[in-house]
């Protein structure tokens, strides 16, 4: 099966290519957003601390994860995808009171409700995919869903600050409340029979640990999420090293920007190819490839070279999704449908929050440790992760026969 006819297979599924269109929309307002926000903050009171606290609120709510995700498992997951851009349109909306530092702590707000409601929609929305999308092209749209993200982070963000710069932070609350409009429109055309949800059992600690406990105890997720976590807790300190790597190339701090780009293009190109990667290699071998392959990335970038730098974020780009693919994909297919949103938001948790806690790290390892040295720890770091993905014990094995969702082993 070639990756073209596969692409359109999987566009050619309506509730797929709505959920893919909904991505892209809300996706492209959400990083114009991000940007804005930030060197809104700052104009207003011209704190760079505080515009930094922009992106800590959107990404606080993923620690609660687990537990947001439990609301997925409650309700049918396609009116609560229509609910949640609803609310978020309206939230956008109370930006527009937003004219003087005394109201800053109206953003703020808005961004943690932000982040904790696109943590639940992110969970229903791949619980409703695991339903209306074949088993076998859930790598493929995985894939597509992260070649859109990341189109939208290399184009959204210029057009946000372009429209910022033009007419001010309350013009860019109102492209982003009309792109989760636009969303919900496109949530409410899907045709997807849902059952209703079993009534739940149990305390919502209990219910919440239950998304956890499964993904520990399966044998094919606990090893994926666990080295999907610890390469984004790697790659986090690596990413705050990057203006250390551009001052060693001896380049301005905008260069960061090309570097970026490089790297965004990179994860374009793997999202694109996923499908058929891990139908080939299996889910395993096809996170510790691209694993393997972001430890070289980050490594080599302690030799002070343009062309060094630009293949180097190239090589991340492609590489880290990898993992990222695998594991969510494997949620997917090996989750129970009830247990379906719990299992994605603690996953996603576990799998984000060290990307957090790695760029604290890098910032506070930056100026105490050398450049050359703290790049090869982390490549090595990264190398570890991936030969763990590669030791297969006989309990995945077992788990791996069993299992009919995927032809190949993972």
């Amino acid at each position: 099966m070639t990756t073209e006819w596969t692409l359109v297979r999987v566009l050619r599924n309506r509730a797929a290519g709505l959920c893919l269109a909904a991505v892209v929309v809300s996706g492209f307002g959400t990083s114009a957003l991000w940007l804005a926000s930030g060197v809104w903050v700052k104009d207003l009171t011209g704190s760079n601390g505080l515009a930094a606290l922009c992106l800590l609120a959107m990404w606080a709510p993923t620690l609660a994860g687990p537990a947001l995700g439990t609301l997925a498992d409650r309700v049918r997951r396609g009116p609560l995808l229509i609910a949640a851009n609803l609310l978020l349109a309206a939230l956008l909306l109370t930006l527009l009171t937003v004219d003087s530092p005394g109201r800053v702590w109206v953003l703020y707000g808005v961004l943690f409700l932000y982040g904790a409601t696109g943590v639940v929609e992110d969970a229903a929305q791949s619980a409703l995919v695991a339903t209306a999308v074949d088993p076998k092209l859930l790598g493929d749209f995985n894939g597509l869903r992260m070649t859109a993200n990341e189109g939208m982070k290399l184009l959204a963000p210029l057009a946000g600050a372009g429209l910022y710069a033009a007419y001010g932070g309350r013009c860019v609350a109102l492209l982003d409340a009309a792109t989760f409009l636009l969303a919900a429109g496109l949530y409410a055309l899907l045709r997807v029979r849902e059952d209703k949800p079993r009534r739940p059992e149990g305390s919502w600690r209990t219910q919440t640990a239950e998304g956890a406990r499964h993904l520990w105890s399966h044998p094919r997720l606990r090893p994926l999420v666990l080295a999907g976590g610890a390469t984004m807790l790697w790659t986090g300190v690596n990413g705050a090293l990057v203006y250390a790597v551009v001052d060693g190339l001896g380049r301005a701090p905008a260069y960061a920007g090309v570097l970026y780009a490089v790297q965004g293009a990179g994860s374009v190109a793997v999202g694109l190819a996923s499908g058929t990667a891990l139908r080939r290699l299996g889910g395993r071998r096809f996170a510790a490839c691209g694993i393997a392959l972001t430890a070289v990335g980050v490594a080599l970038r302690a030799i002070p070279s343009d062309p060094v730098a630009l293949m180097c974020s190239a090589a991340i780009g492609a590489g880290l999704p990898c993992v990222l693919i695998a594991a969510l994909t494997a949620v997917q297919r090996e989750s129970p449908a009830q247990l379906l949103g719990r299992a994605t938001a603690t996953a996603h948790t576990l799998l984000f929050v060290p990307n957090v806690l790695g760029l604290a790290a890098g910032a506070a390892l930056v100026g105490a440790v050398g450049l050359p040295v703290l790049l090869t720890v982390l490549g090595l770091g990264l190398l570890v992760a991936s030969g763990a993905l590669l030791h297969r014990p006989a309990s995945a094995e077992r788990a791996a026969a069993k299992s009919p969702s995927d032809a190949n082993p993972a």
